[in-house]
Order: C-alpha cells, then sequence, then structure tokens
C-alpha cells in the first residue's frame, strides 16, 4: 500500500462527496446533507481560486481521506473537510497527519499564520488528534468575524503557524 496525496479538484467531487457523506452519516450519525454542502460540487472555486487548496489522500488510486483550506482572510484559515476512512486510520498509515502536515506547510509557504477550525462534540477522537498538534481550544466568540462557520460545529480550536 503507497500513500499519495496531491491537490484535487471538481473531478474528484463525487469520490469526495461519497468518502465524506458516509463518514458523517453512517460513522457518526451527523446529520449533514450534500446539500448542506455545495463546496464539495465546486471545490475549485470553493478552495482553490480562493488562496486555499483541497487534497486528497490516495492508496492505490482509492481515495481515502481529505483535508480542506478556505482562506477566508489575508493571512487566516480554515481547516475543512478532515476525513479518513475508517479502515485507513490509525497510527500505522498516519494518513490524517500526514494530511494536516501538507496542509500547514502550505500556510507557512503562502503566509497563512492562524489556522482555525470548527468540529463537534461527538468527534472525540478528532478533537485528541488536533490537540497533540498543538492547537488550542478556543470559544466561539474568541473567532475571527470572517470564520466561515458551520452551523453543525460546537468546538473551536486555533493553530498559530509560524511557532
Amino acid at each position: 500500500m503507497k500513500l499519495q496525496i496531491h491537490p484535487i479538484g471538481n473531478s474528484y467531487s463525487e469520490q469526495a462527496i461519497d468518502l465524506i457523506l458516509t463518514i458523517q452519516q453512517k460513522e457518526f450519525n451527523v446529520p449533514l446533507t450534500i446539500h448542506d454542502q455545495p463546496d464539495l460540487f465546486e471545490i475549485e472555486s470553493f478552495y482553490t481560486e480562493a488562496g486555499g487548496n483541497f487534497w486528497g489522500a490516495f492508496i492505490d488510486g482509492e481515495l481515502v481521506g481529505t483535508i480542506a483550506l478556505v482562506k477566508f482572510d489575508e493571512r487566516e484559515g480554515a481547516i475543512r473537510k478532515m476525513f479518513v476512512k475508517k479502515e485507513f486510520r490509525g497510527k500505522e498509515l498516519n494518513i490524517a497527519q500526514e494530511l494536516l502536515e501538507i496542509l500547514i506547510s502550505f500556510c507557512r509557504e503562502n503566509g497563512i499564520d492562524d489556522l482555525y477550525l470548527g468540529t463537534i462534540t461527538v468527534l472525540k477522537a478528532a478533537q485528541r488528534f488536533y490537540e497533540r498538534n498543538d492547537f488550542e481550544k478556543i470559544e466561539k466568540e474568541k473567532l475571527p468575524a470572517q470564520f466561515p462557520l458551520m452551523g453543525s460545529d460546537d468546538i473551536f480550536y486555533h493553530l498559530n503557524t509560524t511557532l
């Protein structure tokens, strides 16, 4: 099994939608639909053209993980769509870690100093993962005004990428 991570665009929308909705709805019972996430139909205009990016993790040609960066201000961005298929999670393959490191490197190369994200209470492993990676939990009120809020998010994190 060889892991490859590279930016993806609209041609991968269907695969990304399938991966993400399966994890959200079937694994974690999060009541989100594709209509709540129109960005997945417009990866290039929503993420790339605005100065962010959307990466896919592939094993033997199969999309097994995603992470995206929304650049919402000159020096600020938000992590979105961080998902890894259940059977590919864990330290053995380290896919989530690789995805996060690629995103943080992109931020540093592109002058994005502050990274934010929102998640939900039920995703305990995700919270531990971000905390292990030096993200600090912050109150919703401390988010920048332009932060693109997702209705379901109730826990928020911040990381300064220059440290």
